[in-house]
């Protein structure tokens, strides 16, 4: 995997910055770069493309939260924070940015690739069940095009439910359309026509 580190440590904190990248490189990842501040992340993750962020923080600071929503936002990823602070909103905040494994202390180069490892399976979950939900909620929004236009249907020329809804299948079909658009241009030419 590519790796993009952010080093958002003390100079005094430098042997744990050394102890991330032994056990990122060990576990065969390449480090594509290093950065001692989120301030060039967004430009670096679309130049880089990176497959992983890991970023190395003794807490949180508003700057890397505020970097993090955008790249996430933007261009999501795994993101993984080994951070000092244990504290439970700094845990909530980094979680809202994005991150998706935040471990407090306890940094050890042999435990770096299963942690990235985990981060990343619980990212591809979390993508899939982001695609999930807006798949439902598509559905959710044609079906409800479709009701209506039904119901437009209906009224306007005096069918049943059944005879509406074969009516919108047989013009979506004949149109290579997906119903919902269909029913959404029923709606349409209704309201234009002040009949909806």
């Amino acid at each position: 995997m590519r790796v993009l580190v952010i080093d958002d440590l003390a100079e005094d904190l430098e042997e744990r910055a050394e102890i991330l990248r032994d056990g990122l490189e060990r576990a065969g990842h390449e480090v594509v770069a290093s950065l001692s501040s989120p301030f060039e992340l967004l430009r670096a993750v679309e130049r880089l493309r990176p497959d992983v962020i890991v970023i190395d923080t003794e807490s949180p600071t508003r700057d890397v939260l505020e970097h993090l929503v955008i790249v996430s936002q933007s261009s999501p990823r795994p993101i993984v924070m080994f951070a000092s602070d244990s504290g439970g909103e700094a845990i909530r905040e980094a979680v809202r940015a994005g991150v998706s494994a935040y471990v407090v202390d306890g940094l050890d180069a042999g435990r770096v690739n299963s942690i990235v490892e985990v981060a990343c399976a619980r990212f591809d979950e979390l993508q899939r069940l982001k695609v999930e939900l807006a798949d439902a909620n598509l559905k959710l929004t044609e079906r409800k095009l479709v009701e209506r236009a039904k119901g437009l249907l209906m009224q306007s020329r005096g069918v049943s439910e059944d005879q509406a809804y074969h009516a919108l299948r047989k013009l979506a079909m004949s149109k290579k359309q997906r119903l919902g658009d269909v029913a959404q241009q029923l709606i349409d030419s209704a309201e234009l026509l002040g009949n909806a």
